[in-house]
């Protein structure tokens, strides 16, 4: 990206504070257009995978989501390696969607070293993060996890509260059990620890131009996923559309979430093809609009 175009992007005027109405298309369109199935790397754990993750935990909450609920296992699964072939090789579930068997459907056709496979533990000690890692690799299908995250954390002293999860966890990278690991992060003051925390690998952050669902306003939010990023963590967006309240906006959150470089990739949860196709054909032409 062009220097002058990252400056001007900087000094632009709280999002949050915008009407979508008039939102400035010029300050975030970048120079070349960006797809879904772009290839990218996530901060310096050394995976690399596609820009956009297939969400599979829209609505997600005691063991279902949108997509187990109204696709169920096979469609869920068809619906992946529909994406798979446009590219899109990042899977984002969690013990909360109940998704676990649905990936493991989806790799019956799928080689499991193509794919970059994310989920999200609840536990909050060690037993329970050995017994989590255990059960999900037989659940999804798999060896190994590419990334493990705390998920939903809004405890803004969660290093000490989740300590033995997070020894777990590293122990289990060192092992080979995982790739990299993190957090999800709930809260400004989640948000803030993860920043400064040198065991985060990588955040997922909510994260659009309205602040709709956020940990803070949108300047707030922006200023610690860039100190974040500047620590060298991974960042993986999430609640683009606002959850949903911003399906009107689809192109002004693409291009304001794209257009900012300390986000390395973003999960949109689909759950049609249609949506899919959407997306395949909506992010190049917003990612460039002026």
């Amino acid at each position: 990206m062009k220097r002058r175009h990252f400056i001007k992007r900087s000094a632009a005027i709280g999002a949050g504070a915008m009407a979508l109405s008039s939102f400035p298309y010029h300050l975030y369109a970048r120079d070349k257009a960006l797809h879904p199935y772009d290839r990218v790397k996530l901060g310096n754990t050394g995976i690399e995978m596609s820009r956009m993750a297939m969400g599979t935990g829209s609505s997600g909450w005691r063991g279902s989501s949108n997509q187990t609920r109204k696709l169920g296992i096979r469609g869920l699964a068809d619906l992946l390696r529909a994406a798979y072939d446009e590219g899109i090789n990042f899977w984002d579930s969690a013990d909360q969607y109940g998704t676990h068997p649905h990936l493991k459907e989806a790799q019956k056709k799928i080689k499991r070293e193509n794919v970059v496979i994310l989920t999200k533990s609840n536990s909050i000690t060690a037993k329970g993060m050995e017994k989590d890692l255990d059960r999900f690799r037989k659940e999804i299908g798999t060896d190994y996890l590419d990334i493990v995250l705390l998920h939903a954390v809004t405890n803004g002293n969660w290093q000490q509260d989740l300590r033995g999860a997070m020894e777990v966890l590293s122990q289990a990278k060192e092992d080979g059990i995982i790739r990299a690991h993190g957090i999800s992060c709930h809260s400004l003051e989640a948000l803030e620890a993860a920043a400064e925390e040198p065991w985060v690998d990588v955040d997922l952050a909510r994260f659009n131009p309205a602040g709709v669902r956020m940990d803070s306003d949108v300047e707030t939010v922006k200023n610690v996923l860039q100190r974040m990023k500047d620590n060298g963590k991974g960042i993986i967006g999430m609640k683009v559309y606002g959850a949903g309240k911003l399906l009107n906006n689809k192109d002004e959150c693409l291009q304001f979430h794209t257009g900012h470089d300390f986000i390395d990739s973003f999960t949109l949860g689909l759950e049609s093809a249609e949506e899919l196709n959407d997306v395949l054909k909506r992010l190049p032409e917003a990612t460039v609009r002026a």
